[in-house]
């Protein structure tokens, strides 16, 4: 569905305000990301941090902290290393996918004295196979919510408003993405059969040249809950 600029202003506004806190800035080796948590149902045994399986696998990779994520203020560090967390990331390469189930996250924070505040991306509006069905060769709007990488270095979180299309069973962002989006949520509204506009995640960017595969949900869904991967 292709909205109009002020509609599309309107809905990266409550997409932020909805999930803004489910999305973490990532690295690993030199490479840049984002994470972001996802909740495939109501108990949080269902909790995992999802981003692109390219992104992660190496050394050094870090999770980095925004003090809107966490409670008390300031207690939690600015960064975890990825090597403190256990279980940490199953990796399927042949869906893009990398999924770190977020019990050792929870651990993590309560040995710390602090404990996560996010908004994860909730099962409810992840995209099932028939949305992916609806989408066609006609662009429609897609919004990446990610952390960027700025000249500075800092990571503020971002909201691109972008096209996406299927081409057969690809689904792609028609432009290519700045530094650190690899990883990141990508959110599309559909029309009902009601009348109503529904909001749907529809996946996670890849890694690509002029624009981004999208690893779609029904993909995701694949892989959940965690199993060991291929690490």
């Amino acid at each position: 569905m292709l909205l109009d600029s002020d509609a599309e202003s309107d809905v990266a506004y409550e997409l932020c305000q909805v999930v803004g806190r489910a999305i973490l800035p990532y690295r690993s080796s030199g490479a840049f990301g984002t994470a972001f948590f996802f909740r495939g149902g109501d108990d949080p045994v269902g909790e995992s941090l999802l981003t692109a399986a390219d992104l992660v696998g190496g050394s050094g990779g870090e999770l980095g902290l925004r003090s809107s994520v966490t409670e008390p203020a300031g207690v939690a560090p600015a960064v975890i290393f990825e090597a403190e967390i256990v279980p940490g990331w199953a990796r399927f390469p042949g869906d893009g996918v990398a999924v770190l189930p977020t019990a050792g996250l929870h651990r993590y924070a309560g040995d710390g004295g602090w404990r996560w505040r996010v908004q994860p991306v909730p099962a409810g509006i992840a995209a099932g196979p028939e949305v992916v069905a609806r989408l066609g060769a006609d662009a429609g709007s897609a919004f990446v919510l990610a952390h960027g990488v700025r000249e500075d270095g800092s990571r503020p979180l971002e909201v691109a408003i972008e096209r996406v299309v299927r081409d057969g069973d690809a689904v792609l962002i028609t432009t290519e993405l700045p530094p650190g989006y690899v990883g990141a949520p990508v959110f599309i509204v559909q029309a009902e059969a009601t009348g109503e506009v529904s909001p749907y995640c529809l996946g996670l960017v890849l890694p690509g040249v002029g624009g981004h595969p999208v690893a779609t949900f029904d993909r995701i869904r694949a892989v959940l809950p965690a199993t060991p991967g291929d690490v």
